[in-house]
């Protein structure tokens, strides 16, 4: 791609937003901190001109029978896989992952959105036997309205096709707001969206580092429902935001996923799983692997094979092919954690690998940092209060299976866990017990379309994908019908 930094536009009913008349977002290369783009920033006004179309728009594309909804979102898939290349190379740019998993990426974002388009068909309402006679008694599902996406910056297209698919699917309109750190690909996307012909106001993208504007986008009684990807002070946020008008949410939020390690684990399996699930997307993933907990009767072993498995992960070029992990997109974020690793060793934590930017000239500038392993953690300690969302895992000792589970449950998020045992009883036990969204049992990190992902505690509330997650974007609308003569 072109070295030369591009102006990426906003779209709100059908058109672009004149750049020269507006403030732009500077996006940077994570890989050197260098500016390659800009996006046009939304104001107040964009705002609720993006708002009031959207609102428009609704009610007519709601009628629209469900598979002609559904054609549209299969016209704008079929444009993504014919710009696959494209697209992953722009999301490498912007949010620094690996050029492999960046065309992973656009594949899950095609999925996403094609299982909704398939669900179209399948909405289902339901028929009860009324107390009278010449009496009917139905339920409808309805969709809510005007529906507004706050996407995280770790899966900028994904979590695009994962919020539009169901709401259009359902009939709501979809107002997009990218995270600013990558907003590029969202305004790429839009232009696929006018390319299949979508009604104006169907799809509108704002971006913005005006927080008055933010605010409006959430506070405003036009929102009906607000799909948030983000972290658990975002949703507290939203839920302050969306007091006032009772408008319906979707949130998933922030985890701190344990990697809980028994003593009858198959441990090469459980390292190469434990690897995986941490250092996927530099660590950026929500139900990543955030910490180990090990049987100190297998600690040892699982530790020493853990740490020869972590050494063969290659840090560099996003492009390269032979590279594993790419920068981390957040400058602060990853200077955040730089200094929950600087604490834990100060708590007595052994710094084991990493812990550092690498060494060399590629490495000077850009948001870098190596894959880092901390033994002797304890429970409490620094980097197992806070969530990472970075290349950074910990590993604690406990006395077993019951020991780990209750420090899981201890905690205020809830997202997911992960469990490596032979023993059928602890698999039970976690089914009924772990209070979280989501449990990996002899299993490394995954999403199929087909699941549900979602959080409990302060790890959100609703969900995406698979049916439930088409269902979260719909409201029920009970019809009580007498035709008696």
């Amino acid at each position: 791609m072109s070295q030369e930094i591009k102006n990426y536009g906003c779209y709100i009913n059908g058109e672009w937003l004149d750049a020269s008349k507006r403030e732009a977002i500077d996006v940077q290369n994570p890989a050197n901190n260098k500016v390659f783009a800009t996006v046009t920033a939304c104001n107040a006004d964009d705002v609720q001109y993006a708002l009031e179309t959207s609102e428009k728009a609704q009610l007519s594309w709601q009628l629209l029978p469900a598979q002609t909804r559904a054609n549209y979102i299969y016209a704008i898939s079929d444009r993504l896989k014919l710009e696959r290349e494209h697209f992953a190379k722009l999301l490498v740019l912007e949010q620094g992952k690996t050029y492999a998993e960046a065309l992973g990426e656009v594949d899950d974002t095609v999925r996403y959105m094609t299982y909704a388009a398939e669900a179209a068909r399948r909405i289902q309402g339901a028929v009860f036997p009324s107390d009278n006679v010449n009496e009917r008694l139905t339920i409808y599902k309805v969709p809510y309205g005007v529906m507004v996406a706050l996407c995280a910056y770790n899966y900028p297209l994904a979590l695009i096709g994962r919020k539009l698919g169901p709401a259009l699917a359902t009939g709501n309109t979809i107002i997009i707001k990218p995270h600013e750190l990558t907003p590029t690909t969202a305004s790429e996307f839009c232009r696929l969206v006018a390319d299949a012909g979508l009604p104006n106001g169907v799809v509108n993208m704002v971006a913005t580092k005006s927080a008055a504007a933010a605010s409006l986008l959430v506070e405003s009684p036009i929102t009906k429902l607000i799909s948030l990807t983000g972290s658990t002070n975002a949703g507290r946020a939203m839920y302050r935001a969306s007091a006032n008008n009772i408008t319906g949410l979707i949130l998933e939020l922030g985890g701190k996923a344990p990697f809980i390690v028994c003593d009858d684990a198959d441990i090469d399996k459980a390292v190469e799983s434990a690897v995986i699930s941490r250092y996927a997307n530099c660590g950026q993933v929500c139900i990543c692997n955030e910490m180990v907990m090990v049987d100190e009767k297998v600690a040892d072993e699982f530790t020493d094979k853990l740490i020869k498995r972590v050494q063969q992960i290659k840090t560099g070029n996003p492009f390269d092919s032979n590279t594993n992990m790419g920068p981390n997109v957040s400058r602060q974020g990853l200077d955040r954690v730089d200094q929950l690793v600087k604490d834990n060793i100060a708590e007595g934590a052994e710094l084991v690998l990493g812990g550092k930017r690498p060494d060399g000239e590629m490495f000077e500038n850009g948001n870098w940092y190596e894959p880092t392993v901390l033994t002797n953690v304890k429970n409490g300690d620094a980097t197992t209060k806070h969530e990472l969302f970075a290349p950074v895992l910990p590993i604690m000792k406990v006395s077993g299976f019951e020991e780990a589970m209750a420090y899981s449950n201890a905690r205020e998020e809830g997202l997911s866990a992960y469990l490596y045992t032979n023993d059928y009883k602890r698999h039970q036990k976690a089914i009924d017990q772990l209070q979280v969204g989501t449990i990996f049992i002899n299993k490394h990190i995954v999403g199929y379309i087909q699941g549900y992902h979602s959080g409990h505690k302060t790890s959100g509330v609703g969900g995406e994908d698979g049916v439930y997650g088409i269902e979260d974007h719909l409201q029920k609308r009970t019809i009580y019908m007498d035709y008696s003569e």
